[in-house]
């Protein structure tokens, strides 16, 4: 039988490259994405049509309503979204708390119904933006509590968290997803992305999707509010 893997996809650049690396390594993918509450919802349809021309097996869209929990710009409205930049040793007000702790263990749940042994999440320890849950100390103590607290673990398989992202800068990230053909027309980064998916250019996630393309040498597809961000004018 095809080994089963579930890929937490957020339509974003680095989920999507994390997709083509499992289906490059044979696994029949099960996607799962979360409405959350997140101000750029545009990105669950960026998901939906990377899960469809990457041919995953099924995809989920999982509803998870942090922002009636808030502390983050990504889910209250009433925080702006920083686009000065992120102080060194700072964790930014873009991190959402427990975000990754949730979304992974939705993923686990889903995992052990459909008898997957690994989750793929597109955690970054190179470029990324000061997240306490995109270390590799926490995946590696997340999937030990995976095999403590499910029913297959006690049973004696073992559940695997794969980051195959974790070691990678934004270019390397991009080269790997476009050798592998993902179209990244079909992502969307922005934190703060309108409802066409149009990028606004000037936030973190912005910046550091296009320092990526530029280093990596990749025409960089992305959708912008204002065409002078890309055009330069």
């Amino acid at each position: 039988m095809q080994k089963k893997a579930v890929i937490l996809l957020s339509g974003g650049l680095d989920s999507a490259t994390v997709l083509a690396i499992a289906a490059s390594e044979g696994y029949e993918c099960h996607t799962i994405s979360f409405d959350y509450g997140q101000r750029h919802k545009a990105e669950l349809d960026f998901a939906a049509a990377l899960s469809k021309q990457l041919r995953a097996a099924s995809h989920r869209v999982v509803q998870v309503d942090m922002s009636q929990i808030g502390g983050s710009a990504l889910t209250d409205t009433n925080i702006d979204v920083p686009t000065s930049g992120v102080e060194e040793n700072e964790i930014p007000i873009t991190y959402v708390p427990a975000r990754n702790t949730v979304f992974l263990s939705y993923a686990l749940a889903l995992a052990e119904v459909i008898g997957a042994d690994d989750i793929f999440i597109g955690v970054n320890a190179v470029d990324y933006s000061g997240y306490p849950d995109c270390r590799p100390a926490f995946i590696e103590a997340f999937e030990k509590m995976a095999n403590l607290a499910t029913k297959v673990g006690v049973e004696g398989r073992h559940l695997h968290i794969r980051t195959p992202l974790i070691d990678l800068s934004k270019a390397e990230i991009i080269r790997t997803g476009s050798r592998l053909g993902v179209d990244y027309a079909l992502t969307v980064s922005c934190y703060q992305a309108d409802s066409e998916g149009r990028a606004c250019g000037v936030c973190d996630s912005c910046r550091l999707r296009k320092q990526g393309f530029a280093s990596a040498g990749v025409e960089d597809p992305t959708l912008y509010q204002d065409a002078c961000v890309s055009d330069g004018c």
